[in-house]
């Protein structure tokens, strides 16, 4: 029984009791002191821990009184031993009743707040089980999916469909996002673009192909919005630019004022085929100006086009300022000087530089071979571009070619 309570009072040994002073009847009298929030993880209740301190304070101390020369007779602490075995086997559920066995002048003992508990304090089994402990994210990664779980910017980021696969690659863009707070952020950069037009489905697409628009200053951006506006651009057809270049956002006023006085300078346009050039193919404005420029000076000075026929191929089809320098030139050469079209035919016709060669080379042949290659309107049975590359292959047989499709193909296995 001494182990036990000698076990109990190790266990409760952050309880600090101001003193205990004995009186000449050696009546117990306890002192208040400051309180304290007891928790005891191994069962043993309040009233069970403060009988064993009292028991070794009287076992061990010299008091203070005129008893303090005399220890206590043995009876005394045969009777406080009884007493206290039989208050230590009560249940620990019933420690706010009064320990009214003790003593008459003994006063209620309010306790401090307990210490933390220690990391070296050994556990029972049971509490080892019940810890959970989290994964630890990894200090270098090639990959972001290691980061999805433990990070909410990168899950939602997930769930609007962005395609992290693609942004872990590029430099610097996965620090970014892992930087990055969904509510400071994100959130605010999503409902921006939705209230300028971007469709939500189209959120992963947009911030797939430019994350960098989520550390874009909110005041800049609201800038490049109206100054869009003040150039009378539609809400219309700013949704569709943001929506087909992401990047527009992140350029400058300065910067897009110079690119849309370049188109307009130099294809002599006024401000409203401006717009509409630009808002077919918004890139126009995100793109280099470099093969703009290169394709202007092709069509100008190799294949000889006039300036106002230039003008309106560019509206018809905006994607020739971007087009390979190959492919035009090539096309017009077969064209041209083989199948004798006319700049003016071309001009009127510009959507055939968006054909594939092949295609044309392939139905032109056909129709040579069968004795109908005729592209003069001036003359019978003249065939327009516009048929020649836009019919589907059954249509062209049988309307333009007056043969059938296993005869076209019979003949494409000749070539």
């Amino acid at each position: 029984m001494s182990s036990l309570c000698h076990r109990i009072c190790y266990r409760w040994s952050s309880l600090r009791i101001t003193g205990l002073v004995f009186s000449s009847n050696q009546e117990i009298k306890a002192l208040p002191i400051a309180s304290y929030s007891l928790q005891s993880r191994s069962g043993v209740g309040v009233h069970q821990c403060l009988l064993t301190q009292k028991f070794w304070r009287v076992k061990n101390s010299n008091f203070s009184s005129s008893a303090a020369d005399s220890p206590p007779s043995k009876e005394g602490d045969t009777a406080w031993f009884t007493e206290s075995s039989h208050l230590l086997n009560a249940n620990h559920n019933h420690g706010e009743t009064e320990l009214s066995s003790v003593g008459k002048d003994v006063q209620p003992i309010v306790f401090d707040v307990a210490p933390p508990l220690s990391p070296f304090e050994e556990i029972s089994e049971e509490e080892a089980l019940q810890i959970v402990a989290s994964p630890s994210l990894p200090p270098t990664s090639f990959t972001l999916r290691d980061y999805v779980d433990q990070s909410e910017t990168l899950t939602k980021l997930v769930l609007l469909g962005v395609d992290l696969s693609k942004l872990e690659g590029r430099p610097n863009v996965a620090n970014m996002l892992l930087r990055l707070d969904f509510d400071r952020d994100v959130k605010e950069r999503l409902l921006f673009l939705k209230d300028t037009g971007v469709e939500e489905d189209l959120f992963g697409t947009f911030l797939t192909r430019n994350p960098f628009i989520l550390t874009e200053n909110m005041e800049n951006l609201q800038m490049r919005i109206q100054y869009l506006q003040s150039k009378k651009f539609s809400k219309g057809a700013i949704a569709r630019m943001v929506s087909g270049a992401p990047y527009l956002l992140n350029f400058s006023v300065e910067r897009l004022d110079n690119r849309l006085g370049f188109y307009q300078k130099e294809l002599g346009l006024n401000m409203q085929k401006t717009r509409d050039l630009v808002t077919r193919l918004p890139k126009l404005l995100t793109g280099s100006l470099e093969p703009v420029k290169e394709n202007l000076k092709v069509c100008r000075v190799e294949l000889g086009f006039r300036h106002n026929e230039i003008q309106h191929m560019v509206i018809s089809v905006p994607k020739l300022l971007l087009a390979s320098k190959k492919k035009v030139t090539g096309l017009f050469d077969y064209l041209h000087n083989t199948m004798g079209i006319p700049h003016h035919l071309i001009t009127k016709f510009p959507q055939v530089f968006n054909a594939k060669f092949l295609r044309i080379k392939d139905r032109h042949l056909f129709l040579e071979y069968l004795g109908r290659a005729q592209y003069d309107p001036s003359q019978p049975n003249y065939i327009s571009l516009d048929k020649l590359v836009a019919t589907p292959d059954d249509v062209f047989c049988v309307e333009i070619a007056k043969g059938t499709l296993l005869d076209f193909e019979a003949f494409q296995k000749t070539l």
